[in-house]
């Protein structure tokens, strides 16, 4: 899943507003636009023969930048850690991972919380299961988060949030 699609869902998901957007990108580290964030919330088509069809001025998200945005959405909803300066560092770690991850932290959720969230996707998902997930990579337990996991994780957020 592109990192840009990741940002459609979650921004749905959340309801939030662009300039909501430039802010928590620049609570990251990074600066952009609101013209910015409308060219990185575009979607990108496929002709029929599978081929995409980027828009002119569509600005593709890295992982650095997706996890940038994390940080930033962490500190909008929770607002800077006491003795912070500056953006926290990267972490190289997976960007579904770190979705999961963030997410969680930003929006104050339980395990319980997460696993409701799955629930209302369909998908039924153990308290093991998510804790790995959850995990820092290098870990013995730690487990990838796979791209249909962090879809079905992001349409459980839109259902819970806007019904």
């Amino acid at each position: 899943m592109l990192n840009n699609d990741i940002m459609i869902r979650l921004r749905y998901a959340l309801d939030i507003k662009d300039t909501d957007m430039v802010e928590i990108f620049e609570l990251g580290g990074v600066n952009v636009t609101k013209d910015d964030v409308r060219m990185i919330l575009q979607r990108i088509d496929e002709d029929e023969y599978g081929e995409e069809i980027v828009p002119e001025g569509y600005i593709r998200v890295n992982n650095a930048m997706m996890e940038q945005f994390l940080n930033g959405m962490v500190t909008f909803k929770r607002g800077k850690r006491p003795g912070e300066t500056g953006a926290p560092p990267l972490t190289g770690e997976t960007v579904n991972n770190q979705l999961l991850k963030k997410v969680k932290i930003a929006l104050s959720l339980t395990s319980e919380d997460m696993l409701e969230i799955f629930d209302l996707a369909g998908v039924r998902v153990s308290k093991g299961e998510l804790g790995a997930i959850l995990r820092k990579e290098g870990h013995k337990n730690y487990r990838e988060c796979g791209d249909k996991f962090a879809r079905n994780f992001l349409k459980g957020l839109a259902l819970k949030f806007r019904g």
